[in-house]
């Protein structure tokens, strides 16, 4: 079997291309910072069991953004949306400022991330993945969820 790295390229490029869509941007670094936070963030707060299950969904190109700089230990629980758009500012650190000016800038792009998953990994997965958070960090998903059932 040959590898064909483009193959993962484009799947990749494709995906942040619905990113630039969802996030109504058209900077592919913009979209980038979004991702890569949004996924770190993720990945801290979801199960061990989740992240494996929704990485086996993902495209190559993504599920190697998803475990960039992962380590298992650093699974945490959060116990409120505020920590869990706190953690996404951190994340992007100096970049923060050019790419939120509000806390509702910071939920629409976590939406704009989870409204392009649905693309590539199915509702079911990610509503499960979902599910292990906290109720009231799950509230910054609602509309997303709300959005796939239109």
């Amino acid at each position: 079997m040959t590898l064909d790295f483009e193959k993962y390229a484009k799947k990749g490029n494709e995906f942040l291309h619905h990113l630039e869509d969802n996030l109504n941007n058209e900077d592919r670094a913009h979209a980038g910072r979004i991702l890569r936070s949004t996924f770190r963030v993720l990945r801290n707060h979801l199960t061990f069991e989740e992240s494996l299950q929704l990485l086996s969904q993902l495209p190559m190109a993504l599920k190697a953004v998803y475990v960039d700089g992962w380590s298992a230990a650093a699974h945490r629980r959060i116990k409120n949306p505020e920590e869990f758009l706190y953690e996404i500012v951190q994340e992007e650190g100096n970049n923060a400022w050019r790419d939120f000016g509000n806390e509702d800038d910071i939920i629409a792009a976590v939406r704009a991330v989870i409204n392009s998953l649905r693309i590539y990994v199915s509702s079911q997965e990610l509503d499960q993945a979902l599910g292990t958070l906290p109720t009231k960090v799950r509230r910054i998903f609602e509309s997303s969820e709300q959005e796939k059932e239109l």
